[in-house]
């Protein structure tokens, strides 16, 4: 039975975390209570801090296990293209620079959704921790797709295609029913495809007649 138990508890503390997770990417960290996260988990609010010290905590741990499941995906993704980076590329940005994505913050990229929420958080709050942690680890997963990946130039185009991609994200749900939010999500989707932009782009000047 204790066993039984601990089991039921644990799968308790995954409900909530993922709930909390999907609301505060939705509503933003200030726009959920904690009444809301255990009931949209099925649990009653007297249940909350057996499993969390604190709403702070509780968003630093949600925030940490989105960046983690969007990271297993994303290595599925890469290990899919067989060592073609540029395939790779593709493959994650896809799915990631869309309406559909714009539209589901809930279900979407954490860096993307909570940036402006954690931007605003006082520096020691431990959500600041997890979410740069889960950004260096995006960054990281695309400079191994890059040409020669170990390289300052690899890591500076890491950086900057790993902005454009939250970025624009963020930026196209802000300006969402504005012909401008496809727009910025067409003209990243074109940035990031153009030979100019990708390392692994083939060079039109080199052919063979």
């Amino acid at each position: 039975m204790a066993r039984a138990s601990k089991a039921v508890a644990e799968q308790h503390r995954i409900d909530i975390e993922r709930s909390s997770s999907r609301l505060f990417k939705e509503y933003g960290l200030h726009g959920v209570t904690v009444s809301q996260v255990m009931a949209d988990a099925g649990l009653t609010h007297g249940g909350f801090y057996g499993h969390f010290a604190s709403k702070d905590e509780l968003a630093a741990i949600a925030c940490a296990r989105s960046f983690t499941e969007s990271g297993q995906r994303w290595d599925k993704r890469i290990a899919e293209a067989n060592g073609d980076g540029r395939d790779a590329r593709r493959r994650l940005l896809d799915p990631y620079l869309t309406q559909t994505h714009r539209d589901d913050a809930g279900n979407g990229c954490t860096a993307a959704a909570l940036t402006g929420d954690v931007a605003r958080e006082p520096a020691d709050k431990p959500i600041h921790a997890a979410y740069v942690t889960g950004v260096r680890e995006m960054v990281e997963a695309w400079r191994g797709t890059l040409p020669n990946p170990d390289s300052p130039e690899a890591n500076d185009t890491a950086l900057a295609q790993i902005a454009l991609l939250i970025g624009t994200i963020a930026i196209a749900r802000a300006s969402r029913g504005d012909p401008l939010s496809d727009a910025f999500i067409e003209a990243a989707r074109r940035q990031l495809l153009d030979p100019q932009f990708d390392p692994d782009a083939p060079d039109p000047r080199s052919h063979t007649d």
